[in-house]
């Protein structure tokens, strides 16, 4: 939980700072919390077993980062940020947004809330596990969906969005 704690309390609030406010909300914050949990228990910053995804989401080049970086409501707030951050000389460099996405949570937790950005519908509210499922599944598309411990993560990130 250590790290976890780490995300509450430093990674996330960075990450907001710099979005647009309307993205930082407890809706978000309790996905982003819910999806790092899912993805990583925000402990694994490279894929166990050798796999391609990086960074407590688990951004893969070719899928989310592609993503994010190509999206017509993400590319510029993600090239805003990065500049911020220093990381400018590489947008668009999606091997190097890749390495960055690994190696700096909060560049991997912009990714990650730009992502959820990019669906259409509004972010699940407590207690919609059914909605939140779906929507993390729609924009993770991960591999190996593992449904019986999503509710309780979804829980555990509603549980500290509302305490912090």
């Amino acid at each position: 939980m250590k790290m976890f704690d780490h995300a509450v309390r430093f990674v996330i609030p960075a990450a907001y700072s710099l979005l647009p406010p309307k993205m930082n909300s407890p809706e978000a914050t309790a996905m982003l919390l819910a999806i790092g949990l899912q993805e990583s228990e925000f402990v694994a910053r490279k894929q166990r077993g050798g796999g391609p995804a990086r960074g407590f989401w688990q951004f893969e080049r070719g899928g989310g980062v592609k993503g994010v970086c190509q999206h017509r409501d993400t590319r510029d707030l993600l090239a805003e940020a990065l500049t911020v951050m220093r990381y400018g000389h590489i947008i668009g460099n999606l091997p190097e947004l890749h390495y960055a996405i690994e190696d700096n949570d909060v560049v991997a937790c912009v990714f990650a809330r730009l992502l959820l950005f990019t669906l259409p519908w509004p972010l699940p509210t407590r207690g919609e596990h059914d909605k939140a499922w779906l929507q993390y599944t729609e924009a993770w598309r991960p591999g190996k969906p593992h449904r019986d411990t999503w509710d309780g993560n979804f829980d555990t990130g509603w549980a500290r969005t509302i305490i912090d």
